[in-house]
């Protein structure tokens, strides 16, 4: 079933749950376009989505729009604010700038272009002197601290693929329930799902949507 958030002729806006993939991939398991087409027989996709992120999607429903919608985010028009969990305690007080390029790595698992050691924390967040790989900033902000877990709000600044996940990773705070690129199997990792989510999603001119953050995000960051 399709949570929708908001339709017209030319968008349809949904909330789409963690684990399950908008298209068919590797798994054989069952994924949302076949649904979304039986509803909508002109839709057509015009963003990259995690499969273990909740978020507010976006899909077109027509040519024109779809066109629009590709242009905006290929320009980084297109505005995106999520909530994750992440282990540790996060540095309160003020946003922070992760400011980490990122490049390909093993197993279609993607990096920061640089040593770990190298990475410079400072007080308006973290950064790293590299000639390789591709732009890729964030800025987060700390909502809540739990006794080994923290909720944050993450405004990313650039759509690099697992960007919002590896920068967390890198700088040592690992969104919870992360497999790729954390370690779920310790007590302050563990979690049923991936614990991050797109509540936001503010296309300039058309609309601003919000998918409610779910209530265990909240309950979450109690780690015992």
């Amino acid at each position: 079933m399709i949570q929708i958030l908001f339709e017209d002729k030319n968008v349809l806006v949904i909330n789409k749950s963690s684990g399950v993939s908008v298209l068919r991939d590797r798994s054989g398991e069952e994924n949302l376009w076949p649904v979304i087409k039986n509803q909508y027989p002109t839709a057509k996709t015009v963003h990259r989505l995690d499969k273990g992120t909740s978020r507010v999607m976006v899909v077109a429903l027509t040519r024109d729009y779809q066109k629009r919608l590709n242009y905006m985010f290929a320009k980084r028009q297109i505005r995106k604010y999520y909530v994750a969990i992440t282990a540790g305690h996060f540095p309160s007080g003020k946003t922070l700038s992760i400011k980490l390029p990122l490049k390909k790595g093993r197993k279609s698992r993607y990096r920061i272009a640089g040593l770990r050691e190298q990475i410079r924390e400072t007080p308006n967040g973290w950064n790293i002197t590299s000639s390789e790989g591709l732009e890729s900033s964030s800025r987060v902000r700390t909502i809540k601290n739990g006794p080994r877990r923290s909720l944050v709000s993450i405004n990313p600044q650039t759509g690099r693929t697992h960007q919002i996940r590896v920068h967390l990773s890198w700088i040592g705070h690992a969104i919870v329930g992360d497999s790729l690129y954390g370690s779920p199997t310790f007590s302050e990792q563990s979690w049923t799902r991936l614990a991050l989510h797109c509540h936001r999603l503010i296309l300039p001119g058309i609309g601003s949507y919000i998918a409610p953050v779910p209530q265990s995000f909240t309950n979450g960051i109690e780690c015992h």
